[in-house]
């Protein structure tokens, strides 16, 4: 049962962004903006993935310091370059590499996050 608590967020989280990157036109009609607003949030999606992985690893596995972190940005950027693989097949979405270089910057982010701030990375297990 304790796995399935750790686990089923990511697979929820996955299935969502699994959604979003079906959806042919995500755009807001803000112009500029629309484009800043997106890319942000594919930082922050990757971000939450990252997190969610981490916990999972962090209370499933013993892995630990930089062994959980590496396995945590493969699974995090495995699935960042699967989801534009996806979207090469939607149509009216692309397959950049550009989006899974920022999709990555959200992991690294957290990566970084986790490496250099331990009160964050102790109270991510919840």
């Amino acid at each position: 049962m304790k796995n399935v608590k750790l686990w089923l967020p990511v697979i929820i989280w996955c299935a969502l962004i699994f959604f979003l990157s079906s959806i042919p036109d995500l755009g807001t009609g803000l112009g500029r903006w629309d484009f800043i607003l997106r890319k942000i949030a594919h930082m922050a999606e990757y971000f939450i993935l990252a997190l969610l992985i981490y916990r999972a690893l962090k209370g499933s596995s013993n892995l630990t310091g930089f062994s959980l972190i590496a396995w945590t940005f493969i699974f995090s950027f495995l699935y960042a370059v699967s989801d534009e693989v996806h979207q090469f097949f939607v149509y009216g979405r692309s397959c950049e590499a550009r989006d899974v270089l920022i999709d990555a910057a959200g992991i690294i982010i957290f990566c970084l996050l986790v490496k250099f701030n331990k009160k964050f990375s102790e109270k991510i297990l919840f």
